[in-house]
């Protein structure tokens, strides 16, 4: 099972000479520390190509930028030029009277030895400068990670950060009835193309997560009625059992280096949380109480842990040291807070909070300042952060529905998406970018 064999060192990848020289200095940017951000018009024309791919890949490129909210790509039906000259400087004037403040330009054409060869520019259209240009070259059945890394290239010149197209995400793929659902481990790109399944269904699967390496997943199964925590590796398709535990065993996730796993171990009504060393086999007791301690998630430099925890009486935040000590608490807001999991960059934590009859994803800093809400509804739950750390998947159950389906949305709160799968869909997570 090649999951992660198309990696990105088959897309051999070299700035274009000549024309496509990248000039040091270009006035299109999108500031996207101030909050909420007015999307940036981009005109994206299909790209030139013998047999239709280059539409393909431009309509991915368009698709990939307009659902980060960040870029409102012009109406094709507005152009005043259908096809545009990727070799020669473009009428500034054609794209500015249409308020276009950026131009995406390519070209797709086969090579002798089969592969496909990609470039793009992108331009300034009001200073009537190029910002970048970069060629590809990969095999057919690569061409929609082509588009996605030409849309992380377009994201970061702009806005300065790195981009989140060229990821996946794992999931819980949920069919069937409510009383005979069957639930598999599946992966998806991150826009919900190229859906595969890597479980059969037979057994109750929980709680995917990605390794830092990208090529290694954990996972709960109940295989034989009996919980137990897996390792599944994507590239041979090959699973192996991390431990056998005790009792029940819940919410595994890797440390930031890979090389161990956390979670959280149930013994005698208590739950405490726990790490094991991967190479060793050998377990640390993080937490000691009564109460039921779950869901740790490192931050990016491993030293420190969330977790959520009843100790106080109800479900509330907790932070650690990563040998267990200096455990504070850090959520006081009125409701329950469960599944935090900390941000890439190292500046939030997000979490669901149940209040007031309604389930909520939101974020807070991890002193536990800082507390917002971007959406709420009758049951939200599950965030995972994309690997630049600007945007969040979540999985949400409508009042009435028949189950469950994956939304992407930004900090800003304003840009909630739907992402389409073929069943219904729960507990994402978000892979690191593509290597």
């Amino acid at each position: 099972m090649k999951i992660f064999s198309l990696l990105r060192s088959l897309l051999v990848i070299a700035g274009c000479a000549g024309a496509f020289a990248t000039p040091a200095m270009a006035v299109v940017e999108i500031n996207i520390n101030k909050g909420n951000v007015e999307p940036m018009p981009i005109a994206i024309p299909d790209f030139q190509s013998a047999n239709g791919i280059g539409a393909q890949i431009s309509a991915v490129v368009e698709a990939d930028l307009k659902r980060s909210g960040l870029f409102a790509p012009v109406n094709h039906a507005a152009f005043i030029e259908k096809q545009v000259n990727p070799d020669a400087a473009p009428n500034m004037q054609n794209w500015t009277v249409l308020n276009a403040q950026a131009l995406v330009v390519g070209r797709i054409t086969q090579q002798g030895d089969g592969r496909l060869r990609a470039e793009f520019r992108l331009w300034d259209t009001y200073a009537g400068q190029q910002m970048m240009g970069q060629q590809f070259y990969t095999q057919p059945e690569n061409w929609r990670r082509v588009a996605h890394i030409i849309a992380d290239a377009i994201y970061q010149r702009i806005t300065g950060e790195k981009g989140y197209f060229d990821t996946r995400v794992v999931f819980v793929s949920e069919s069937g009835t409510k009383t005979d659902r069957k639930r598999q481990l599946a992966i998806m790109d991150q826009d919900g193309a190229n859906v595969s399944m890597l479980t059969t269904g037979r057994d109750l699967v929980l709680t995917p997560r990605f390794s830092p390496n990208r090529q290694e997943v954990t996972y709960m199964s109940f295989e034989g009625d009996q919980p137990r925590v897996y390792l599944l590796h994507l590239d041979s398709g090959q699973r192996e059992v991390v431990g056998n535990f005790p009792g029940m065993t819940f919410a595994p996730r890797f440390s930031p280096d890979g090389q161990r796993v956390i979670m959280s171990l149930q013994q005698e009504g208590n739950a405490n949380i726990y790490t094991m060393d991967l190479r060793s086999r050998t377990t640390t007791r993080l937490t000691s109480t009564a109460a039921i301690d779950t869901s740790p998630s490192y931050a990016p430099d491993g030293r420190r842990i969330v977790f959520e925890s009843d100790r106080g009486g109800k479900q509330q935040l907790y932070v650690m040291n990563s040998d267990g000590s200096g455990q504070t608490r850090i959520s006081f807001g009125d409701g329950s807070y469960s599944t935090p999991v900390w941000s890439p960059r190292g500046d939030l934590i997000a979490f669901t909070k149940q209040s007031g009859g309604k389930f909520s994803i939101g974020v807070m800093k991890p002193d536990g300042s800082g507390e917002r809400i971007l959406t709420s509804g009758f049951h939200n739950e599950g965030p995972t952060w994309a690997p630049n750390g600007r945007v969040l998947m979540f999985f949400r159950q409508a009042a009435g529905s028949g189950g469950p389906q994956l939304y992407s949305i930004d900090l800003t709160g304003y840009n909630e998406q739907p992402i389409k799968t073929p069943t219904f869909a729960s507990d994402p997570a978000w892979s690191p970018l593509l290597e």
